[in-house]
């Protein structure tokens, strides 16, 4: 493969991928709605479930469907639009990482964004759903019994990995799903801090 081909089949849809994860629907939301920058209200967090904590449940709900949209968006654009076959096996998990950094490090916000957790659910909706369920259920789970949405990401996260093994075999996917654990709780590094201090916000169910 040529270096044209390269940038083609790779470098550019990266890009794009990235691109898509940066825009910053959470934040754009709640200007629209309230006329705020959500960084500086509740956690800070540009993410769906600061908007859920700061404008309540309904912008939070459309803040988390557009999250999870660049995650699907992303993936799906890159499996319709295949242009190198050696590419096949490995563009979409180029692009599910890329759009879920986007959404973490968007450019477009100084490199200060979400965690990650809505735009991943929308990856592995695409790449991996059966253990997008398991992952789902586990995050219901802690919710319900302990109310911290970052413990239950966090929790949802690791178990992510765990059924794709459990459910299939040592595939790309599974690596990625690795990956992305690790800085979805790398994200929520200060999170952790508030949780073993008794700091932490807990949503009202």
């Amino acid at each position: 493969m040529n270096l044209n081909a390269i940038l083609v089949s790779y470098v550019l849809p990266t890009a794009v991928a990235y691109l898509i994860g940066s825009i910053p629907f959470s934040w754009i939301l709640a200007r629209l709605w309230a006329k705020i920058d959500l960084r500086q209200h509740g956690s800070g967090n540009v993410g769906a479930t600061n908007v859920w904590r700061v404008l309540g449940t309904f912008p939070g709900l459309v803040a988390f469907a557009g999250d999870l949209a660049k995650g699907v968006a992303a993936v799906l654009w890159l499996k319709s639009s295949i242009i190198s076959a050696a590419a096949v096996s490995l563009q979409p998990e180029l692009a599910g990482t890329a759009v879920i950094a986007g959404h973490i490090w968007p450019v477009f916000l100084r490199f200060r964004g979400g965690k990650g957790v809505a735009t991943g659910t929308g990856v592995f909706l695409i790449l991996a759903p059966k253990a997008l369920l398991v992952s789902f259920i586990v995050f219901v789970v802690v919710v319900a019994c302990t109310r911290y949405v970052s413990l239950a990401s966090m929790l949802g996260a690791v178990a992510l990995p765990v059924a794709i093994r459990c459910l299939g075999h040592f595939t790309l996917t599974f690596c990625m799903a690795v990956v992305v654990a690790a800085v979805v709780i790398y994200s929520h590094r200060t999170n952790i801090q508030r949780l073993f201090t008794g700091q932490e916000n807990q949503i009202k169910l």
